[in-house]
């Protein structure tokens, strides 16, 4: 990643229509409105169909990933997040449910925040906790990252040679970790 200017990576998901707009066209436009925050797109992943996570929860997904540039600092990404999740419906009713659209900071250049203790937390969560439990301040790298096929194919696309700065591996070496149905089910559209 450049030097620049600090570069961060979005997930960005939707599985619901808005507006009478699908979610892949959410997804564009979604985009449209984060550059209007100080956020300058540097490339974006091709757009996947993937299945909804968890089973169940709801129609499947349509996920991608962006390379963002900006001088803000990472909570202040994190608010224009969620300015643009608001702007285009965003309610947060029910944890890993059904939306309109949802713009995850997956990682800021190569930070560890708020603390390696407290990302090693997250990072070691039982998995019926982390159904139940959220944090109440930015995490990043992203705790899931690395369990998450729909995040990291489409990361794979823009940055597969990323490293985490934790786990010590790269984009493409965390998808070989998966289970291959998994990566199998994320298909480009």
């Amino acid at each position: 990643m450049s030097k620049s200017m600090p570069n961060a990576v979005v997930a960005l998901g939707a599985n619901l229509d808005l507006r009478g707009n699908s979610p892949a066209v959410t997804l564009q436009n979604a985009l449209d409105a984060l550059s209007r925050h100080n956020v300058v797109i540097r490339s974006v992943s091709r757009f996947f169909a993937t299945p909804c996570f968890p089973v169940g929860a709801g129609p499947d997904y349509v996920n991608a990933a962006a390379l963002i540039a900006t001088e803000k600092p990472p909570s202040q990404v994190l608010q224009a997040l969620h300015e643009v999740e608001q702007e285009f419906g965003r309610e947060r009713v029910q944890r890993w449910g059904m939306r309109t659209l949802d713009l995850d900071l997956v990682c800021f250049e190569d930070q560890v925040l708020p603390d390696r203790a407290e990302f090693d937390r997250w990072l070691t969560l039982p998995a019926e906790a982390q159904r139940q439990e959220a944090p109440n301040q930015l995490v990043l790298p992203h705790p899931r990252l690395q369990d998450r096929a729909f995040v990291l194919v489409p990361m794979a696309d823009i940055v597969p040679e990323w490293r985490h700065p934790v786990l010590d591996l790269t984009v493409s070496e965390m998808i070989q970790a998966l289970p291959a149905a998994e990566v199998e089910a994320v298909t480009a559209l």
